[in-house]
């Protein structure tokens, strides 16, 4: 068997049990079971309120439950033993038995819920959720809700320090489902926190550093600012007394505009001993000849058709 189905398996044969024992503990005040599995067999712990009428008189009960459990659900050597409950208003189950059949014996909803969920608190509880759903009223199905204190819904918490409980009480309109969680007293979860009025707190090493100085930063705040040096005063920069026009060489300046002056009269000599082509105002006075005569050849044909036509 894959281990997923053998996962499916063990959940469904350990939920058949606790069906199993509800029903028959039900009156001596039913509080769960731990199941595990050791090399002598199966051991189970039974939480009752009443561990007396779970054992019976002489023993009775316990082995007409230990025969059962043999023969239903093929356990071997199944080893059960009995555990009282110290406070029956902590448990869930007990406490959702406990408001199913007072709401079956004719209590009404809503003060059977707050009555139970103010017992709960008063134990000692962090929190309590209790949760009716069903026809609690009228023939209309609908859900109410008692909650009290802090409680958990979902995470790790909800599945290891909620205690949770599920009761049925059968009405004349119908089964209403009742669903108890507790979180007990003295639970550890993990958003508490704790503040310590007489801790000692370490000294940060910078502040401890600073602490045995001479100067604090108030004492330096205090005092007046130093003088900034004047930037003009430094020995290292030189600034030059002369006078710009005497400093620039004349010289120099002569021989830049002489060499340009020359630059832009090879230019103009360049531009002007350039001429316009002759060849090309030829090829241009042989085209307007050429134009005129064919221009002049036309005029010729017009008016010599234009006779003919008179002629006729």
């Amino acid at each position: 068997m894959a281990d997923e189905h053998q996962f499916i398996e063990d959940g469904l044969r350990r939920s058949q049990i606790n069906e199993f024992f509800a029903d028959e503990l039900g009156r001596a005040g039913y509080g769960g079971m731990d199941v595990a599995q050791t090399p002598m067999g199966t051991q189970i712990v039974l939480k009752a309120e009443k561990p007396g009428m779970v054992i019976g008189k002489g023993g009775k009960n316990i082995r007409k439950i230990t025969t059962e459990l043999e023969d239903r659900f093929d356990m071997d050597d199944p080893q059960i033993d009995v555990q009282e409950v110290d406070e029956p208003d902590l448990n869930a189950q007990i406490v959702a038995d406990r408001l199913a059949n007072a709401l079956e014996r004719g209590w009404y909803f809503r003060k059977a819920g707050h009555t139970t969920i103010d017992r709960i608190m008063d134990a000692g509880a962090l929190g309590a959720e209790i949760v009716l759903s069903g026809k609690v009223t009228g023939a209309r199905s609908r859900v109410e809700k008692f909650n009290r204190g802090y409680i958990k819904h979902n995470g790790e918490p909800a599945e290891e320090v909620v205690d949770h409980g599920q009761g049925v009480a059968v009405m004349k309109l119908g089964t209403i489902g009742v669903n108890v969680k507790i979180i007990p007293p003295g639970a550890t979860l993990p958003d508490d926190f704790q503040i310590r009025e007489d801790a000692e707190v370490p000294e940060v090493e910078q502040a401890a550093a600073g602490a045995g100085d001479d100067e604090g930063v108030e004492a330096l705040l205090e005092e007046d600012p130093e003088e900034v040096p004047d930037v003009g005063a430094d020995e290292d920069v030189d600034v030059p007394d002369e006078d710009p026009a005497d400093v620039i060489d004349e010289e120099v300046v002569e021989e830049v505009v002489e060499e340009t002056q020359d630059t832009a009269t090879e230019a103009t000599d360049v531009a002007a001993e350039e001429p316009v082509g002759d060849a090309d105002a030829d090829e241009l006075d042989e085209l307007d000849e050429e134009i005129e005569s064919e221009a002049a050849d036309l005029v010729a044909e017009m008016e010599a058709a234009d006779e003919e036509e008179e002629d006729e």
